[in-house]
């Protein structure tokens, strides 16, 4: 396969907002892709190198200039060998061996797959396909059903090795992948709750309540004596915290996957502060600050796979293998017993409660209704989809901000509302130096900027609107922290806000 047919495929779906054109656009494409070259193809479309980082930076890039090639001659699996041979170098000379490989490959790119190079390597491709387009254009090339590859996919962590298996043997080849220690799966995610009672009420009390602390998300797993930990994004941060991995390798037990959080506490065992904790995340090594883990979930224990088993059976598995280190809850609670168990958890300095059904599955990799927090206010996770320049005080200042909601259909996010209230005096300088970074188009105002920026926003409410494409507007919007933790494809959806209105009007009712 040319790599200018994966170029062309990524230039169409790029220039439409149908989903059912992006799925398959690619869908057709991965069909004629050879199983040598479908890995290739999967990752590049998902905007990711099977090599993972080959060490080519963005100024090195910018730098290779070459006159473009007339005709396209470049085969993926070419581009693939040489990305392959980026990763491998190293040592004396190995800038200049790069710089040698690149102008090869450069030399040999048309002006089209050039730029498709340049922005696959800089984790730049942005062609509006999130990996979950590509999940489906898998399901639909090999005529397998999409919760099939979903899962196959939440299983084995890689949507490449996936699309292997679903081109080399089907479904049942899809339904061998099973939960492996060590290989952390996509997160099971909340969606914010109405009130108390609603919530109680909607699960009939069959629930268990819990902590829901200002902390950052992990998922632990130990096989024997080797323990892995890695963040809500799946990114291995082990090396970093080895109290966390002491105190999961002392757990009575061979083999166990746990998720939960962590966070740092104060000399009185109160939470410190999200940033306090996050700044271990980004560190190489250990620090002076020690993090306490909070486990809430169990999903795998001495090699049994607890996935699609109800959470009741999952915290009671949790209870036996690590029950000094679980949230407190509290199981089927009466109304009462469980708003005091809500003041007691906003009393000890936490964001509010969990309330999760006690009959439903782990739902790797999805938001839905099982698991929903309460908080005193509503918070939403958003994109920063812009900011225009301050004025007065702020003036010189990127302030006032545009908040878009995730399309769950893989669309561009949907606008719905604009704020300036909550941000300090260091935000506003932050986001000035940041936000350039992240350009996308700007006008005499206002900076547009590629969806990539999580901002966590407390609201009053929403309401009905015609002014923003998704038919809602937020009701007194303010900043209460960026997400450096959490990606796009973890903000809220559009379906999340309007849910959140009055009455719960049909989304028929609603302009989308």
């Amino acid at each position: 396969m040319l790599l200018s047919e994966v170029v062309d495929a990524s230039l169409a779906v790029r220039a439409t907002s149908s989903r059912k054109t992006k799925i398959n656009t690619f869908a057709e494409l991965l069909r004629q892709a050879a199983p040598e070259e479908l890995a290739q193809v999967v990752a590049w479309l998902s905007g990711e190198l099977s090599q993972g980082r080959i060490g080519t930076g963005w100024r090195t890039l910018t730098t290779m200039a070459s006159t473009p090639a007339a005709t396209a001659t470049l085969t993926v699996e070419q581009v693939d060998a040489v990305f392959t041979e980026l990763a491998e170098v190293g040592g004396s000379g190995s800038t200049a061996k790069r710089k040698a490989l690149l102008a090869g490959l450069f030399g040999a790119a048309t002006a089209a797959e050039h730029d498709f190079l340049v922005r696959l390597l800089t984790g730049e491709m942005r062609q509006g396909a999130l990996t979950a387009i590509v999940a489906e254009a898998v399901a639909v090339a090999f005529e397998v059903p999409s919760d099939a590859v979903r899962r196959a996919h939440m299983l084995s962590g890689r949507l490449p090795v996936t699309a292997l298996a679903a081109q080399s043997g089907g479904v049942a080849a899809l339904r061998e992948f099973r939960l492996e220690v060590g290989r952390p799966i996509q997160p099971m995610l909340a969606s914010p709750g109405a009130t108390l009672d609603e919530t109680m009420a909607e699960f009939g009390g069959e629930v268990s309540v819990e902590q829901k602390m200002d902390g950052a998300r992990i998922q632990v797993h130990r096989d024997g004596d080797t323990v892995r930990v890695f963040t809500r994004t799946l990114r291995e941060i082990t090396g970093s915290v080895p109290e966390l991995v002491d105190l999961v390798r002392g757990l009575d037990c061979t083999s166990v996957v746990l998720d939960g959080e962590t966070l740092a506490l104060t000399d009185a065992g109160r939470p410190r502060p999200f940033q306090e904790t996050m700044s271990r995340f980004g560190a190489a090594t250990a620090q002076e600050l020690l993090l306490h883990p909070y486990f809430f979930d169990c999903l795998h224990l001495d090699g049994v796979d607890l996935l699609d088993a109800p959470l009741r059976d999952r915290r009671a598995a949790l209870a036996k293998v690590a029950p000094g280190l679980s949230i407190p809850a509290l199981v089927t609670p009466d109304p009462e017993a469980a708003a005091e168990y809500f003041d007691g958890a906003l009393a000890a300095g936490h964001e509010g409660i969990m309330i999760k059904s006690l009959d439903a599955p782990y739902a790797a990799g999805r938001r839905g209704r099982a698991w929903q927090k309460i908080k005193p206010t509503h918070t939403l996770d958003l994109i920063v989809l812009g900011a225009e320049w301050g004025y007065g005080r702020r003036t010189g200042y990127l302030s006032n901000l545009h908040l878009g909601a995730r399309d769950p259909e893989g669309g561009e996010p949907i606008m719905v509302g604009k704020t300036f209230k909550g941000l300090t005096d260091a935000l506003l300088q932050w986001q000035t130096a940041e936000f350039p970074r992240h350009e996308r188009a700007r006008d005499g105002n206002t900076v547009y900027l590629w969806p990539e920026l999580v901002v966590e926003i407390a609201i009053d409410g929403v309401q009905t609107s015609p002014r923003y494409p998704g038919g809602v507007a937020l009701r007194f919007a303010r900043v209460v922290r960026y997400r450096p933790d959490k990606e796009p494809a973890d903000a809220d959806t559009i379906d999340t806000i309007r849910h959140l209105l009055p009455q719960s009007p049909s989304p028929q009712s609603i302009h989308s």
